[in-house]
């Protein structure tokens, strides 16, 4: 469980690869937003469970350990968003590097990551 920057070549950052080995961020918030913000975006009620008459979250991420439904794979290995491109703005939100991913990493035990700060407005 070592903190150490990991360095991320230029390369990773052109295929999103810190985020497609980490996963971190997916299963460890609960992720909400407006109830229509899923229809807008086409994702599937089946990705969704309600929270309030106005507030929805990603299946999964309200449990005391959250993990999305629609993460696939090991976190800190190698994982997918099953809803990427349909993902709400607050997926959207949390930026490679960024405090919310770094706070995420380490309660998965992984090392914290540097990314150049061009990469987080290009990986959003």
């Amino acid at each position: 469980m070592s903190s150490a920057p990991l360095p991320v070549a230029s390369a990773d950052l052109d295929t999103n690869a810190p985020c497609l080995r980490c996963g971190a961020c997916c299963a460890t918030y609960r992720v909400s937003f407006y109830w229509a913000e899923a229809e807008a975006q086409g994702l599937d009620a089946r990705w969704t469970e309600s929270l309030t008459p106005w507030l929805a979250c990603m299946a999964g991420t309200s449990k005391a350990h959250p993990r999305c439904a629609a993460l696939t794979g090991q976190v800190g290995d190698q994982v997918a968003c099953q809803v990427y491109p349909s993902r709400p703005q607050a997926c959207r939100e949390v930026a490679p590097g960024s405090d919310q991913c770094q706070r995420a990493r380490v309660r998965h035990g992984l090392g914290m990551l540097t990314v150049p700060p061009i990469a987080h407005d290009a990986l959003k």
